[in-house]
C-alpha cells in the first residue's frame, strides 16, 4: 500500500521507480510526536480520575467511573489510529469533497428532533448505543481533509498574481465554511467556529495567498465573529462575565471565579495530586472542559510548564513535517500537516485561555486530556493522518536514494 503511494508519487514528477526495486517497509513514525501523545494521554487520564472521583462516587456510585470509560475511548482511539495510518493520504486527498459532504450531513442530522441529542442546552450530540458521539469534533477532521485538498487543488491560483482568479479562489472554500459555521451555531458550538476559522485561515495563509486578500478576509472574518457575539444574550453574558468574573461571582461569573481559585492554588508544584478542594462540587466540568484548572491545582506551575511543552512539541513537529513536505512539493501532505498543527494549537491554547480567565468560556476540550469520547478518539486519529505524512515522507526520501 505504501510502495503504490511512493510510486504513484514519482510517476506524478516524472520518474518511473526502477524494475525490480524492492517495496520499502513502513519507516517509523516520529518518536517525538509518538513521546508527547502518549504522555499527554496519560496524564490526561490520571487527571481525570483525580477531578471526576467525587462526582462519580456522587452521581454513580462508583468512584472509577470515569477513569473505566476514558481508557476505554483511549483504547478506541488508540486502534482508530491504527487503522488511519495504514490508509495511503491519496486516498484522503480523493475523499475530500466526500468528507465535507459527509461533516455536513452529520451537522444536519444532530439538529434532527429524536437524533441529535441536548446537554446543557446544546444539540451536539448523537447517541450511539451507551455513548453520545459529538459530531462537530468528526465534522473538524473531515473539514481539514476537505480544505487541505482544496488548496492543493487550486494552488496555482491563490498563488496567482490576478486578484480576480486568486480572489474568487479564495472566496469558494471561506464561503462552504459559512454554511458549515451556521450549522455549528444552531448547535450552538460557537467554541467550534472559533477553532475550525482560525485553523481554515491559517492553513490559507500557509498556502500563500495575496497578503491584502488574506487581510480583508480576516477583517470580514473578525466583523462577523464580533457581530455573532453582540447580536446573541447569551454570548454577551458570557462575555460581560469574563471581563469583570468578580461582579457577579456567584452568577455568571461562578465558573471562572472557581478556575481562578483552582489556579492560585496551585503556586509552584501544587497542592498534590488528588489534593484538590475546587473539584469537590465547587468547579463545574472539572473533568471535562476545566481540567486545565484541576491540573493546575494539583501539580502547580510545573504542570502547566510541562502541558505547554507537550503541546509545543506537538505543533512544532506537525510545521516540521509540513514543511518537509512542501519541499517534496507533497502539496496536500503539507496543508494537512499544518491544518492540524494549528487545530492542537489553537484549541489547547483556547482551552487555557477560558481556564486563565484570558478567553471568554467556551465548550472547548484540551486536545488528548479532557473526559471525551469522541474528542479523544478524533483527536487519535488526527494524529495517524499527521504520522501517515511523516512516514510517506521518510519514505519518498528512503526511495530517491
Amino acid at each position: 500500500m505504501l510502495s503504490a503511494t511512493i510510486d504513484g508519487k514519482i510517476r506524478e514528477e516524472g520518474k518511473q521507480p526502477r524494475a525490480g526495486a524492492s517495496r520499502p517497509a513502513l519507516p517509523f513514525p516520529d518518536p517525538w510526536i509518538l513521546v508527547a501523545t502518549v504522555l499527554l494521554l496519560a496524564l490526561g487520564l490520571l487527571m481525570v480520575t483525580s477531578a471526576s472521583i467525587p462526582l462519580a462516587d456522587s452521581k454513580m456510585g462508583q468512584p472509577l467511573y470515569f477513569l473505566i470509560r476514558q481508557s476505554a475511548f483511549i483504547v478506541v482511539g488508540l486502534l482508530a489510529a491504527g487503522v488511519v495510518l495504514q490508509v495511503p493520504l491519496t486516498r484522503w486527498r480523493r475523499a475530500g469533497p466526500l468528507s465535507l459532504l459527509t461533516a455536513m450531513g452529520l451537522l444536519v442530522l444532530v439538529l434532527v428532533p429524536g437524533v441529535g441529542r441536548e446537554v446543557n442546552g446544546s444539540m451536539r450530540w448523537i447517541a450511539v448505543g451507551p455513548i453520545n458521539v459529538q459530531v462537530s469534533e468528526i465534522a473538524k477532521l473531515l473539514v481539514l481533509v476537505y480544505v487541505a485538498g482544496y488548496l492543493k487543488r487550486h494552488d496555482v491560483e491563490l498563488r496567482n498574481g490576478d486578484l480576480r482568479t486568486s480572489a474568487l479562489a479564495l472566496l469558494r472554500p471561506m464561503a462552504v465554511l459559512a454554511v458549515l459555521a451556521v450549522l455549528l451555531l444552531l448547535e450552538p458550538d460557537f467554541g467550534s467556529v472559533v477553532v475550525l476559522m482560525a485553523t481554515a485561515l491559517g492553513m490559507v495563509f500557509l498556502a500563500g495567498v495575496n497578503l491584502w486578500q488574506f487581510g480583508a478576509l480576516q477583517v470580514g472574518t473578525a466583523a462577523a465573529m464580533t457581530v455573532l457575539i453582540l447580536s446573541s444574550p447569551y454570548r454577551r453574558e458570557r462575555l460581560f462575565s469574563f471581563v469583570n468574573p468578580w461582579e457577579d461571582p456567584f452568577g455568571g461569573g461562578f465558573q471562572l471565579v472557581q478556575s481562578l481559585i483552582a489556579i492560585g492554588r496551585g503556586e509552584l508544584f501544587g497542592v498534590g495530586l488528588g489534593g484538590s478542594v475546587q473539584k469537590l462540587f465547587y468547579l463545574p466540568e472539572a473533568h471535562t472542559d476545566f481540567l486545565f484548572a484541576v491540573l493546575a491545582e494539583e501539580l502547580g506551575l510545573a504542570g502547566i510548564l510541562t502541558v505547554l511543552a507537550l503541546f509545543m512539541i506537538l505543533v512544532w513537529r506537525a510545521f516540521a513535517i509540513a514543511r518537509r513536505a512542501e519541499r517534496l512539493d507533497m502539496r496536500f501532505s503539507a496543508y494537512l500537516a499544518y491544518g492540524i498543527g494549528l487545530w492542537f494549537g489553537i484549541q489547547a491554547l483556547f482551552n487555557m485561555g477560558v481556564n486563565m480567565g484570558v478567553l471568554p468560556t467556551k465548550g472547548l476540550t484540551l486536545p488528548l486530556m479532557s473526559y471525551g469520547g469522541s474528542s479523544v478518539v478524533v483527536m487519535c486519529m488526527a494524529l495517524a493522518l499527521l504520522l501517515r505524512v511523516d512516514v510517506e515522507i521518510r519514505a519518498m526520501r528512503i526511495r530517491k536514494e
